[in-house]
């Protein structure tokens, strides 16, 4: 209703059912929002960019341009908010336009065909970088950073869920705690029901099934794997919601009231994605002693990629941790059973029908990673192969309903999978002048210096800025040099026949009973970092020879630079592929919570969890407290105001701390400890507290130390295991010589 004065205020000409005039169509704002406007600033901003692309400067004043750029861009990294943000994206669009523009049209001139071939793989590499470059910024650009919308007041106006649980070779003990957090989650029982689809229809599940009450779910035959398991089970339930939990993927108890309200605002929200959060250590943090200080491979993606993605409505379903309306996701067949990553098409799909999809970026749920590198691998490639798969048979570029923002977001998505081949390019690029005298780029090495350092810096710089949180600087590079080998064949055959290929399941809960390097897993890496150290000698040899000849002692100078770092970079990967000790069956999670120590002589002691794990608890001890082995305590968790007592024995004990062993527990404490554990709301949310942000020359010294370290380790693995296979050689008595 408008008030008097309100009423006074309107102009003549723009009440309701007037006539605007000329002027005032042009103020409105729908018109600005109109896609002719939309099109005309793009076209005029394009126009811009590409005048500042190709504008022809001199040497020092393509030298003084870069400067005042880089020094620009560093000026505003100290600034806080997201539009110094944007202006570091765009003086990194400008410079690595500049870049590419010089590259294409002034250095592809090649004389000898060996030069071309070396050549033209080099740029096409580098194209692919620079697209992926930009498209990233597009995504990353403004996350969306949406908050939990509340349920309404009464409970009986909530919807109602089905908790699917799908689960194929996994033992029981890790999938137990993750059927214990469903039980626990803080939802009207009479709204919830929770399905173990158990592929492998084992007894010992059905029998554990039946004892805690919830439903062991089967079917006759595996067609499709997971997204078949789950499509059978849509067929015999009927909520209005789905919730799907890896087997592994133990859920906070407020999984569902922070997701839930967003379907009941949005009627055209089909899938709600939370974090894929792992609380042990993945095969590189746990291999190169990064855990918990260095962001994992995931976090980009879960930290920043999909909370870009839902400012664009192109939030990925990731197959886990995630709510979808049932209606909609029947209205598109089920889940997506025509490539292995059923998840990602499966939101392609919603998307193409015009639903929306969102991302909440708080964890509520956390599980294991995979134990060992071959298993990571492994993983990866399943998932490159699928993406890929996706771009053959569904490409988001082509087809209806998908808006250009959600194109490009899907875009960046598959041909991040393509990263094998430019990767090995960059790894052996510097040889092929090294071995062969090719010249790949045909300019000067000054002038390379001027346009390529700049595009790389910058580049460095704002993904810097955007990650820090989620990825430090050059940790990227390790990674794909460990997959570069791995994934290019897969993407390869599934670009020619995306049928090729079968399902793998992820191994998880395995244990690594000795320290091992895996001379298998790191053979293409290991040769190579033979091929750069050869280069490298051949390099120094060459500036000995050519030492009067300027423009050559220059040339091989920059192409010894960048062998010197993949040689670095292949010595992260080596170390790697040195696999770890792991022989805990069960994880610790480290975690502080109040407990209560209650010992035999009837003693009470309020402590400090340090961590946990479902074996037993880590305790922080009062100063001058001792508490001597194999004493029987009674330890007490709390959940609001309720207590829960478990037995356990001292099993270790040092100065400050004490290590505690459960005993032999019931199956309603298992689920006691993990509702007051695992199932916390609060359980995951202060995983990164204390973690340096990044920054690119730490990022660099970090990797750098590691490479060199690795590169040393491999000597050591080389020597230890020459001796064991010496010692371990059987005799040949007849040639042993004795005295009678």
């Amino acid at each position: 209703m408008s008030t008097p004065e309100s009423q006074q205020a309107q102009p003549a000409t723009g009440g309701e059912g007037a006539n605007p005039s000329r002027f005032e169509r042009f103020v409105d704002a729908r018109f600005w929002n109109s896609r002719i406007v939309t099109v005309f600033v793009t076209a005029f901003a394009l126009g811009m960019l590409y005048f500042v692309f190709t504008v022809p400067l001199e040497f020092y004043e393509q030298l003084a341009f870069a400067t005042c750029c880089f020094l620009i861009a560093l000026l505003f990294r100290r600034l806080q908010g997201r539009y110094a943000t944007m202006v570091m994206i765009m003086l990194s669009v400008v410079t690595s336009g500049r870049y590419m523009y010089w590259r294409l049209t002034e250095t592809t001139y090649w004389e000898h065909p060996l030069d071309a071939a070396w050549g033209l793989l080099l740029v096409s590499a580098e194209v692919y970088s620079t697209i992926v470059l930009l498209l990233g910024y597009f995504q990353t650009a403004w996350p969306l950073k949406r908050t939990p919308m509340p349920l309404p007041a009464s409970r009986d106006e909530w919807p109602s869920v089905d908790v699917f649980i799908p689960t194929y070779n996994e033992p029981l003990t890790v999938v137990k705690p993750t059927i214990y957090a469903a039980l626990a989650l803080d939802y009207p029982p009479e709204k919830i029901s929770i399905h173990v689809l158990d592929d492998g229809r084992r007894p010992e599940f059905k029998a554990f099934c039946e004892e805690v009450g919830v439903n062991w779910t089967i079917r006759t035959h595996n067609r499709h794997a997971k997204a078949g398991n789950i499509n059978e089970a849509l067929k015999i339930t009927s909520g209005e919601y789905i919730a799907i939990f890896d087997c592994d993927h133990i859920p906070t108890r407020s999984f569902l009231q922070v997701g839930l309200g967003w379907f009941l605002r949005d009627k055209l929200l089909s899938m709600l994605q939370t974090p894929h959060h792992f609380f042990n250590a993945d095969p590189f943090e746990r291999n190169l002693g990064t855990f918990r200080k260095v962001p994992n491979e995931g976090e980009l993606f879960y930290g920043l990629v999909q909370d870009g993605n839902d400012l664009w409505n192109a939030t990925f379903f990731c197959g886990s941790c995630a709510l979808l309306r049932r209606t909609m996701v029947e209205e598109i067949g089920g889940i997506a059973v025509e490539t292995v990553t059923e998840d990602a098409h499966t939101a392609l799909k919603l998307h193409r029908l015009g639903y929306t999809t969102a991302y909440l970026a708080i964890p509520q749920a956390a599980g294991l990673a995979t134990e060992s590198l071959s298993g990571h691998i492994g993983q990866r490639i399943r998932w490159a192969r699928g993406m890929t798969q996706i771009f053959r048979i569904d490409n988001p570029l082509t087809g209806k309903g998908l808006k250009l923002g959600q194109r490009l977001c899907y875009l960046n998505a598959m041909m991040h999978f393509f990263y094998g081949i430019p990767r090995l390019v960059f790894l052996t690029a510097p040889l092929s002048y090294l071995f062969f005298g090719a010249h790949v780029i045909e300019a000067a090495a000054s002038t390379i210096a001027i346009y390529a350092l700049p595009h790389m810096m910058h580049a460095s710089i704002t993904n810097s800025r955007m990650q820090r949180s989620f990825r430090h600087s050059f940790w990227a590079e390790v990674y794909e040099s460990v997959l570069a080998s791995y994934i290019t064949a897969p993407t390869l055959l599934a670009l020619i026949n995306p049928k090729l290929g079968k399902f793998n399941v992820t191994a998880k809960g395995g244990q690594i009973e000795k320290n091992y390097f895996d001379w298998a897993i790191s053979r293409p890496y290991l040769f190579l970092l033979l091929l750069n150290l050869i280069g490298f000698c051949v390099g120094i040899a060459h500036i000995y020879l050519n030492w009067h000849v300027r423009s050559v002692v220059q040339t091989t100078v920059l192409n010894l630079a960048w062998t010197g770092y993949n040689m670095l970079i292949l010595g992260a990967s080596v170390a790697a592929a040195s696999e770890r000790r792991q022989i805990r069956a069960v994880h610790r999670v480290a975690m502080k919570m109040p407990v209560m120590l209650k010992f035999s002589t009837g003693r009470t002691l309020a402590c400090e969890t340090i961590d946990y794990s479902e074996g037993g608890v880590g305790v922080a001890l009062p100063a001058a407290i001792e508490v001597p082995m194999h004493e029987r305590v009674t330890v007490s968790l709390f959940r609001g105001d309720e207590e829960f007592a478990f037995p356990a024995t001292v099993g270790f004990t040092a100065p400050g701390r004490v290590g505690l062993r459960f005993s032999a527990m019931t199956r309603e404490q298992e689920y006691e400890f993990v509702k007051t554990t695992f199932a916390r709301a609060d359980a995951w949310t202060g995983w990164a507290e204390g973690r340096q942000q990044d920054t690119p020359l730490r990022g660099l010294s970090h990797v750098l130390t590691v490479g060199a370290r690795g590169i040393g380790g491999l000597f050591e693995h080389l020597y230890a295991d020459l001796r064991t296979s010496m010692k371990s050689r059987p005799v040949d008595v007849k040639k042993l010589k004795t005295k009678d």
